[in-house]
């Protein structure tokens, strides 16, 4: 068996948004979920890292407490792809989403902007330029009004608040949050970044 029939080949062109649903489930020998977790930045495929502990329990309880905070008509999700254009499609760690978004179709694999009230990404070493620069900058370039951005300072999360200003479309820092989070947009929350890792 040759690789060239098992692995997809780089379109011409580059991958596009809508090529991500139509990729094989296994790598290019055979491996099972190869591709279960990749995301698409600036038509190049990323295929991410395991996760460590740290990030793991991160995002789980992030999840959680965003998803008890949030108001009637949103939902807190993870790992789910907002497509941002023919060749954006990347897949934050924690979202706030349209709770009739999600409810009107759960076989969906991705957002669209519309959808999408918050992106969380949490850094890690593989992903630290994606996470500070290029992925912020299409999620701002995408509309986006609310981005975070989640640090591991000393096995601690720091929390980097961002708000879109929309004239230049771009990212300001609105806030760095150490042992709680409050903050009243998108919605009133408040979360213990202590507890996050525990």
């Amino acid at each position: 068996m040759t690789i060239g029939l098992q692995w997809p080949y780089v379109p011409p062109d580059g991958w596009t948004a809508a090529d991500l649903d139509q990729l094989p489930p296994d790598g290019p020998y055979g491996e099972l979920d190869a591709l279960k977790h990749i995301e698409l930045i600036d038509g190049e495929l990323i295929v991410m890292s395991p996760q460590t502990e740290f990030h793991r329990r991160v995002i789980l309880r992030l999840f959680l407490e965003l998803e008890s905070q949030a108001p009637e008509g949103l939902t807190a999700t993870t790992e789910m792809d907002i497509v941002l254009g023919e060749r954006q499609r990347p897949c934050p760690d924690v979202s706030i989403v349209s709770a009739d978004a999600a409810a009107a179709d759960v076989s969906r694999t991705y957002y669209l902007p519309e959808d999408v009230l918050l992106v969380v990404e949490v850094v890690s070493k593989s992903s630290e330029i994606r996470d500070r620069e290029t992925k912020p900058r299409r999620y701002a370039e995408g509309g986006l009004r609310h981005y975070w951005r989640i640090e591991n300072d000393g096995g601690r999360p720091v929390v980097y608040v961002y708000e879109l200003d929309p004239a230049p479309r771009a990212y300001t820092l609105t806030g760095i949050f150490h042992d709680r989070l409050k903050t009243s947009v998108p919605f009133p929350i408040d979360v213990s970044l202590t507890d996050l890792t525990r």
